[in-house]
Formats: structure tokens, C-alpha cells, sequence
């Protein structure tokens, strides 16, 4: 109980928790965010917008001049007035549909932000003045004031627990209904805001004021307001920039060069602006300009989909440039829970012996491990648990002073624990230990194990053999990181000789065994100044400086604020192998943007060979002979071109939404798989999609 009195509550009803399912992802055409998308597109024309995205504001300007000179086209009753018009709606559709794809992607997000705000309350604090409570808004809490949490009480804001014990649910942050414990001390002291406390009472220490907590950085983050460019991004940003400034001045440069052919040849007729801008849109890189955004913020989408809250686009992109994998070892490669597997008994002790002494040491052991003592005695040698309760029975349980347990029962002293603990034991009631002592526990850590001594006063009985599981499948997940040229390495406390063993049963590429906040720290550095890119995971304060130094820091949300506050993600399930999948999701980031770009260029290549000698025949006859596609005239052809260009933006939008399908591999099969795929691909379907749409606007007899 706290102590001071607690405020008594009234409660009307019993709370239950019922069982719940983390809300699904939404579809990628949601009703909802296609309509919010759809009217974030019209906001996005405003060209202050634009800006940040040259090739798209250079096809507005377009759009706007073609607009103009169609306007004085019908005011002057001129007869292409009809080509000009559509020139200028499909550049409309043009700078419409890039605008489409990036408000598709920030839609999903500001949907997602929606449904954490609604779960956002003022609620009532009790707030902890001297030897009183009183009852504030939690709006009112500042960073450091000390609040008092019952059962039923909803958290009031982001904190440290520094008394106390309670069972918390987080559904309203992770989705998921099984509760958590939250304790003082330790690495399960940080609440979050908006949570509820299940049972008993805790005293919480605010760490944010109103504003800044967990909940509303997600809420910023989810809607893309902090989302900034990538290095990679950036670099791509200014490469297609560049481009489309190089295909302006060759456009513009057409102007009087064709004048001048013209009046030379003393036959055809030059190329009009409305002709030119088309061209220009057409040979500037529109496809990858108009999706790159969106690619972007599809990432963090795609991240937060899978419950892992990212700090910035950059943290998604390093995620997939990852050279170098830390992976704690219990939790994330062993499934955590140490089993009993075998008891060895020395010379002279019969196994039966040994297993009926362990079992009764057991019997009060609730520890995954100490139960596992007992089903083994059990299966293995039909020991039944025993009941003491007539026994003089004294249970001692495990110190991390004396490294031991046991229990004293019928004049017996039984211990298990640590060999060198309990040799010291043993020695201590006068009895001897036996040569084969460190050999039997030597072989068990050779084997990956760890190993329990067990005594009887002051004789040595034998071994228990404490097994660490390897998650299935996770030999053949380091397999794949390592395809990909990702090299995994495995944090531990164990000593050397188990850390060897585990490693290899696991098939990591390398250790750091008997591991200390310091060790992890320059570990890191050590390999960040090789020139490689560090991943890690950690949820105590003192993975804080290795989470920050490391290239990609996931921090678990059971974890302290410190540790939170360290990386630049945050597993709101706090499932350590998560990380795994986080460096899964930044290669496809890397790898969708790599294929769309390829594409890009590939298609606009195709587009040059395909238009260019349709739309100058006018000017130059000869270049009839080149107009392989048979498109019809010169202003089908433009028109055609036009329309394709904006129509493949739109169908690249759910590829660039979801990422191309990601598939363990190297560098060098990646290459050749995007030139294959979609270079040829981008060469290829330019040629039917435009001489279908000529087609079609011949029949139509829109040219």
C-alpha cells in the first residue's frame, strides 16, 4: 500500500479487459484517405508547394502556359485549339496525379494519426503536493511533478515509476491487450500517457510537459510533419533536378534552331510552344519526380504498420543500408527461457539420486527455469512433485549475492546454482570437490549450456544441464542477412565457451561475449569506423549510449525513457527481433526507389525514340522514316506521349505505396534483377501504351 493514504475512489462498475486484435492495416484504397488524398492533390497545385519538387513544378509551369496560349487560341478562333486544350488538361492531369501519389502516402499516415488522437483524454491527475494529493487536470502536470496511479486509473502523462508495482494496458499505444508490469527500478519503469493501471498502485515521476509527450510525437510523426529528406533522397533530388534543367535549355534551344531549318529548307512549319512544352515534359524524368515523395513516406508507413514508430525517414533508409546486425542474445535468438535438458550426476551418485534432490531444491523455484527442473525430474524419472507442507521445510531462494537457491528440509541442506557458488558451499560444511567437477561444467558450456551445480550439505551430487533454445527458423534468417551482405553478431553475458556454442547453433557471424554497456559502445564504433552501418536493439538506461551511437537504434516501449529517448525507434510491441524486420522494410525503401527510378529513366528513353520523329515531321520531313510506330500525326503523337506520361504515374502509385516485393539477395542479383525487370521493362511498355492510346484518339477523332 502507498504510504500515504490513497484517495478513495467510487467505482460504478468492475473493469474488464477484453481481449482485442491490433487494428489492421488499412486498404490501400480506403474510401476514406482516397478522398482526403484526392483533395490534398488540388491544395498541392499551389506552386509554393511545388516548390520542394522541381520536375513537378516545372510541369505546372507548363501546364499554366499551354492553359494561357489555349485561352488565346479559342479567343483568336485558331484551328488546333482543340489539340491545345488537351495539351493542357493531361499537363494538369500530369501534376495532379504526382500530387496524388505523395497525399495517398501522407493520408495513410494522417489517418493512422487520427486514431491515436482520439485517444488522447484530459484526464484527472492526482497529483502528489508534499504529504497530500490533490486533484489536478493532467494538462496542468509539468516535468517532475510526482502523480499517484491507482487500479483503474488512466496514466496521465509520459513518466518514470519510482514506487510501486502495477499491471498497466497499453492497447491504446501498441494494440495489444495483454497487460504489462510496470515496477520501479529496472528496465520496465517507463508509462506512457493515456494507458491504464490494471491493479495495484504506482507513483510515477513526470518526465514531459503538455505537448511533448509519447503520444503526441507519434501523432507528428505518423502524419509526416517531421519526415525529412534522406541523403540518398537528396542525392536522387538533384540528379533528376539537374536533368530537367539540361532537357530545358535543349528544348529552349529548339526554338531557333528549327526557325532557322525551316526558313532555310523554305518548307514545313516549326514546332509550337504548346508542342515544345509537351516535349519537355515528356523528356524531363516526371515518372520517378512525382513518386519520389511518396516512396518515402510509404516507408515510415510501411514501418509503423508493423508497430515501430520511426524518428525520421533517414532512420528507415539507414535501416536499409545496414552492414552490421547487434542482436541481444536472450529474447531475440533464444526464445529466452533457459530449460532443463539433462542432469549429470558425478561418480558415485545415481541419476535417480540427483534428479529426486533437485527436484525437491525446485519445488518453490517459480522461474521458467526452476519449472522446468521439475517437469524434467518428472517425465524423465517419474518423480512426482512432493508435498512438504508436513516437512520442516525451508525454502531459500535465489540471491544474486550467493548465486544459489535451495531449500533445507529433513536435516538435508540442498542447493543449486552457480559451480563456483556452490564448490564454495560445499567447502564451507567441510566436504571435498570432486576432480571431475569442472570437466562435467566445462562440457556443458563447450555445449552451449549453462551449468547448475547441485549439493547435499557438504557433498557434490552433480549437474544440471540449463539449455538456451534457438527460435526456430532464426539459423535460416541470419542466412538470408547474410545473403544480403548483412553481418549479424550476437551481444551476450554469457561467457565465452556457451556464447561459442549458441553462436554456432545459431549461425551468427560473430559474438561479444561477457558483454558491458561500455563493450557494445565501442564495438560499435569500432565497426562504424570501418566504414559499416550499425543496427541495434536495447531497453535499459544503460543501452542508452550504444542505442544513440548506433546507426539504427530500436528501443523497446517496455524500456526506460532514456533508452526511448537514445534510438531513433521505438517497437511499440517491444519484440526485439522486430529489428530484423525493420532492416527488411529499409531495403525495400531502398529497393522500390532504386526499381521506380530505373524504370523512370528507362521510360523516358523509350519516349524519346518513340515521339521525337512523330512530332518534328512537320518541320523535317525526312524524319518520317523514323516514325517506326506508325503514329498517326504529329499532334496524336505528342498527345499520345502526354497522356501516357500521365497515366504511368498513376499506375506506379500502388507500387510505390506498398514497395516492390522485397526478396533476400545480393547487391549484384538486385542490379540485375531492376535491369532486367525494370529497365527492359521501361523500354518495352512505352511503345504499346502509345501507339494504343494513338490509336484510340484517332478512333475517337480527338487528333
Amino acid at each position: 500500500m502507498p504510504t500515504h493514504a490513497p484517495v478513495q475512489t467510487k467505482t460504478d462498475s468492475v473493469t474488464t479487459l477484453l481481449p482485442t486484435k491490433r487494428a489492421k492495416a488499412r486498404p490501400l484504397f480506403d474510401r476514406e484517405i482516397l478522398g482526403r488524398a484526392a483533395r490534398d492533390a488540388v491544395r498541392k497545385l499551389n506552386p509554393a508547394t511545388l516548390a520542394k519538387n522541381p520536375v513537378i513544378l516545372v510541369v505546372e509551369v507548363g501546364a499554366i502556359l499551354t492553359t494561357i496560349l489555349a485561352v488565346r487560341d479559342f479567343a483568336a478562333g485558331a484551328a488546333n485549339v482543340g489539340f491545345a486544350v488537351q495539351i493542357a488538361l493531361w499537363l494538369w492531369f500530369t501534376v495532379l496525379f504526382a500530387n496524388f501519389a505523395e497525399a495517398m502516402a501522407e493520408a495513410r499516415g494522417k489517418a493512422q494519426a487520427d486514431s491515436l488522437r482520439k485517444t488522447k483524454t484530459d484526464s484527472v491527475a492526482k497529483k502528489i503536493v508534499g504529504h497530500k494529493v490533490e486533484r489536478v487536470s493532467s494538462s496542468q502536470l509539468r516535468a517532475g511533478d510526482v502523480v499517484l496511479v491507482e487500479a483503474g486509473d488512466i496514466i496521465p502523462g509520459d513518466g518514470e515509476v519510482i514506487e510501486g508495482i502495477a499491471t498497466v494496458d497499453e492497447s491504446v499505444i501498441t494494440g495489444e491487450s495483454a497487460p504489462v508490469i510496470r515496477e520501479s527500478g529496472g528496465d520496465r519503469s517507463a508509462v506512457t500517457g493515456g494507458t491504464k493501471a490494471l491493479s495495484d498502485w504506482i507513483r510515477i515521476r513526470i518526465t514531459s510537459n503538455p505537448g511533448e509527450t509519447f503520444l503526441d510525437r507519434m501523432i507528428a510523426l505518423v502524419e509526416g510533419a517531421q519526415r525529412q529528406k534522406t541523403p540518398n533522397e537528396i542525392a536522387l533530388n538533384i540528379l533528376i533536378a539537374g536533368l530537367t534543367l539540361m532537357f530545358l535549355l535543349a528544348v529552349v534551344s529548339l526554338v531557333p534552331f528549327s526557325a532557322y531549318s525551316v526558313g532555310e529548307a523554305g518548307g514545313g512549319t516549326a514546332p509550337t510552344v504548346t508542342v515544345l512544352v509537351a516535349l519537355l515534359v515528356c523528356l524531363i524524368p516526371t515518372t520517378i519526380g512525382g513518386l519520389l515523395s511518396a516512396i518515402g513516406i510509404a516507408g515510415m508507413d510501411r514501418v509503423m504498420q508493423h508497430n515501430v514508430l520511426a524518428m525520421s525517414g533517414r532512420a528507415v533508409e539507414a535501416a536499409g543500408d545496414v552492414n552490421t546486425l547487434l542482436l541481444d542474445k536472450t529474447g531475440t535468438i533464444t526464445l529466452g527461457n533457459r530449460q532443463a535438458v539433462e542432469f549429470l550426476p558425478v561418480k558415485g551418485v545415481s541419476q535417480r539420486d540427483l534428479a529426486d534432490a533437485v527436484q525437491l531444491s525446485s519445488l518453490a523455484d517459480e522461474t521458467p527455469e526452476g519449472r522446468s527442473i521439475v517437469v524434467l525430474a518428472k517425465e524423465k524419472y517419474q518423480l512426482r512433485g512432493r508435498q512438504v507442507g508436513e516437512h520442516e521445510a525451508h525454502f531459500i531462494p535465489f540471491s544474486a549475492y550467493t548465486r544459489m537457491s535451495g531449500v533445507d528440509i529433513d536435516g538435508r541442506q540442498l542447493r543449486k546454482g552457480a559451480p563456483d557458488a556452490v564448490a564454495a558451499f560445499v567447502r564451507d560444511q567441510g566436504g571435498d570437490v570432486p576432480p571431475a567437477f569442472g570437466e562435467i561444467s566445462e562440457r556443458i558450456s563447450r555445449a552451449g549450456g549453462t551449468p547448475l551445480a547441485v549439493a547435499d550439505g557438504a557433498r557434490i551430487l552433480g549437474f544440471i544441464h540449463l539449455k538456451d533454445i534457438v527460435k526456430g527458423g532464426m539459423k535460416e534468417r541470419l542466412a538470408q542477412l547474410r545473403a544480403m551482405g548483412i553481418r549479424s553478431v550476437m551481444i551476450t553475458g554469457d561467457n565465452p565457451l556457451t556464447a561459442a556454442a549458441i553462436a554456432a547453433e545459431a549461425g551468427v557471424d560473430d559474438f561479444l561475449a561477457q558483454a558491458t554497456p561500455k563493450d557494445k559502445l565501442e564495438y560499435i564504433k569500432r565497426q562504424q569506423g570501418d566504414g559499416r552501418l550499425v543496427a541495434m536493439t536495447g531497453d535499459g538506461t544503460n543501452d542508452a549510449p550504444a542505442l544513440a551511437q548506433a546507426d539504427v537504434g530500436l528501443a523497446m516501449n517496455t524500456g526506460t525513457m532514456a533508452a526511448k529517448e537514445a534510438g531513433n525507434m521505438v517497437d511499440l510491441d517491444s519484440n526485439p527481433t522486430k529489428l530484423i524486420e525493420v532492416v527488411a522494410i529499409g531495403k525495400q525503401l531502398l529497393i522500390t526507389r532504386g526499381a521506380l527510378t530505373t524504370f523512370s529513366i528507362a521510360n523516358d528513353v523509350a519516349k524519346y525514340f518513340a515521339i521525337i520523329p512523330a512530332m518534328f515531321m512537320a518541320a523535317f520531313p525526312v524524319l518520317a522514316k523514323l516514325n517506326i510506330m506508325r503514329l498517326a500525326t504529329p499532334q496524336s503523337a505528342v498527345l499520345s506521349a502526354v497522356i501516357f506520361n500521365a497515366l504511368i504515374i498513376i499506375a506506379l502509385v500502388p507500387l510505390a505505396l506498398r514497395g516492390v516485393k522485397y526478396r533476400p539477395s545480393t547487391a549484384a542479383s538486385l542490379l540485375q534483377r531492376n535491369l532486367l525487370l525494370y529497365g527492359l521493362g521501361g523500354l518495352i511498355v512505352p511503345f504499346p501504351g502509345i501507339w494504343l492510346i494513338d490509336r484510340f484518339l484517332v478512333l475517337l477523332g480527338l487528333a
